[in-house]
């Protein structure tokens, strides 16, 4: 007999669900509303939202607009996109997640009480992603952004480095970076790091361990755009190799199952529980 569980911590963080409350409450009174970039990695939320009149704009498409409303999404923006608003008559409605404002902030105040020529502000995270771009413009474009253990290369071990990490990487990762940069660094020059990873997120590596493990099958559930998915889904395929990531109900297929089963479905946070629950009815469904 094939059985099948939901992991219950799997699903929108915080901040997400804030952003599509934000979202949902003002399509319930306005027939239109922009949204700078998508406001979750998951293109069939993205798809729901869309079909109540949302609209996912470009930065580029923001510079043509006046006198309109736009959300921007838990990730954060940079100070330029306030500014540009502010000059387009725009409204925006902020849904930027509490955990990563404050760390702009932290990022902000260091930038402007350090001198820049004899420090560096390093992020760890992911280039080009919308909170990483946020976390680089509250420095005007001056810190340095590192995504693994290989681009250290490119500090400089004699002047100050202060090290902050984007909201959802891999504790065991920043640690491990914390590590090579104290290795590398040279005597008697500051080195400060702020562990700036949402617990909530992070919390979420050791239960998809377990999760995974006490399932015969694993179907992971996530948009390919999310940072936060890729992470737990390598946590996952460490605990369970018989893990595979799918978009939606649609990848399901007669391959991944059989009978006698223990199936454990699981996704990011950005994966709406709907999705999860739509992927369980195909299991179930399926002959």
């Amino acid at each position: 007999m094939r059985t099948i569980e939901i992991d219950q911590d799997s699903g929108f963080c915080f901040g997400v669900v804030n952003a599509i409350q934000n979202a949902e409450k003002e399509l319930m009174q306005e027939e239109e509303l922009y949204c700078l970039g998508d406001i979750v990695h998951n293109n069939q939320e993205v798809a729901r939202l869309q079909k109540k009149g949302m609209k996912t704009i470009t930065h580029d498409d923001l510079r043509a607009l006046q006198d309109k409303k736009v959300l921007l999404r838990a990730h954060g923006e940079p100070p330029s996109t306030y500014q540009l608003a502010a000059q387009n008559r725009i409204r925006m409605i902020d849904a930027t997640c509490p955990v990563v404002l404050q760390l702009q902030k932290k990022i902000q105040k260091h930038y402007q009480n350090l001198p820049p020529n004899d420090s560096q502000i390093v992020i760890l995270g992911k280039i080009g992603h919308a909170e990483v771009n946020g976390l680089v413009g509250q420095t005007e474009g001056h810190a340095l952004i590192i995504e693994k253990k290989e681009d250290l290369d490119q500090l400089d071990f004699g002047k100050a480095i202060y090290l902050f990490s984007q909201t959802t990487m891999s504790l065991d990762d920043f640690k491990e970076i914390v590590a090579e940069i104290q290795s590398r660094m040279q005597p008697g020059v500051t080195f400060q790091f702020y562990d700036t990873i949402c617990r909530r997120v992070a919390n979420r590596i050791p239960n998809i361990r377990r999760f995974a493990a006490k399932h015969d099958l694993i179907l992971f559930v996530a948009g390919e755009k999310s940072s936060n998915g890729k992470v737990l889904l390598r946590e996952a395929q460490k605990a369970n190799p018989n893990t595979f990531l799918i978009a939606g109900p649609e990848d399901v297929n007669a391959v991944l199952l059989s009978d006698n089963q223990s199936i454990g479905i699981c996704g990011a946070t950005s994966t709406p529980k709907w999705l999860m629950e739509a992927v369980a009815e195909r299991v179930l469904n399926f002959s």
